[in-house]
């Protein structure tokens, strides 16, 4: 079932990728044009912005295609991971293009090169732009949630990002219209791409807590403690989560009386294992390691509910 719910994942995740290929193409192609005709860099770098969407989606299509490989010695748990350096190949390619645009916008402003004073020709293909967007990132955002990809919500928070980018330029090519002043359209283009900047390092830091096995959801670790409880004769700790895309991977160790027999050991993992998987969705995997009550064990990897407690506590103490 588990396999069956990873293909449909995938589908609707390529599904979601040649919408945005088509949709971006169109504008990136149209705004691009437009900036060039009516004389605006403003609406120039939005269409360039636009572009990097096209490359992103790409990105995300291969990453679907190498997320349907089966598990090998190379790779036991999957490609799933995929997903997340996908991702963090986004946030580069995000950056990079707002850099470049506000790098190359600066040095304009500096060599005080002649600009000329847009046309309305500009305000109107905007205007086009933010309503396009808004319709992509709606649905974007849909599929994401729907399947749970943060691959696909990251291009849809960057085509939301595109909706505030498209009416920043709007607003700086209405007043560079009233006030008469060219100079309004860089700057504008400027802001723009410190805001792409700020886009692509916001997605490269989500996506480095997966790579480094790390979980921001609390309440996760809670519902494995309450499930092991639930069992009731269990004591859970050094509990860990790893994320594989949309996917959870649970250890953990479960104290247990050492007077009972391997049978009644394994038959207490087995629920813990069912009860885990109750309470958290997408569970790809359970690993249960029983061991005796009174145990002392030296490794310091692994989090008991002490050990969340008192970080949750830390986390609304330093609020």
């Amino acid at each position: 079932m588990l396999v069956n719910n990873q293909k449909l994942r995938n589908q609707n995740i390529k599904k979601a990728s040649w919408v945005g290929i088509i949709g971006n193409t169109i504008l990136a192609i149209v705004k691009i044009l437009v900036g060039f005709i009516s004389g605006s860099m403003a609406v120039i770098g939005d269409g360039i912005d636009t572009a990097t969407d096209i490359l992103t989606y790409f990105i995300t299509l291969f990453a679907a295609k190498i997320m349907n490989k089966p598990p090998n010695y190379r790779y036991p748990y999957g490609y799933n991971r995929a997903e997340a350096v996908a991702t963090k190949a986004l946030s580069f390619v995000i950056f990079f293009a707002g850099a470049q645009l506000f790098l190359s916008t600066l040095i304009q402003i500096i060599k005080n090169e002649p600009h000329e004073l847009p046309s309305l020709l500009a305000i109107y293909v905007t205007v086009i732009s933010i309503v396009s967007k808004a319709g992509l990132a709606f649905y974007q955002f849909k599929i994401g949630k729907k399947v749970q990809s943060n691959m696909i919500i990251a291009n849809a928070k960057n085509m939301r990002n595109d909706i505030l980018i498209s009416a920043s330029v709007l607003v700086g090519l209405v007043f560079t219209q009233v006030l008469k002043l060219s100079i309004l359209d860089l700057l504008t283009a400027m802001a723009v791409g410190i805001w792409i900047m700020k886009a692509g390092f916001d997605i490269f830091m989500e996506t480095s807590r997966e790579l480094m096995d790390g979980s921001d959801n609390p309440e996760l670790y809670y519902k494995i403690f309450d499930a092991v409880e639930e069992v009731g004769g269990a004591n859970p700790h050094r509990v860990r989560i790893r994320k594989h895309s949309n996917l959870y991977t649970v250890d953990l160790d479960i104290e247990i009386d050492g007077k009972l027999s391997i049978k009644v050991g394994h038959d207490i993992a087995q629920k813990v294992e069912d009860k885990i998987k109750e309470r958290i969705y997408n569970v790809y995997d359970v690993l249960v390691h029983v061991e005796p009550k009174g145990n002392i064990e030296k490794e310091k990897f692994g989090l008991s509910r002490e050990n969340i407690d008192e970080e949750c506590n830390k986390k609304r103490n330093a609020k």
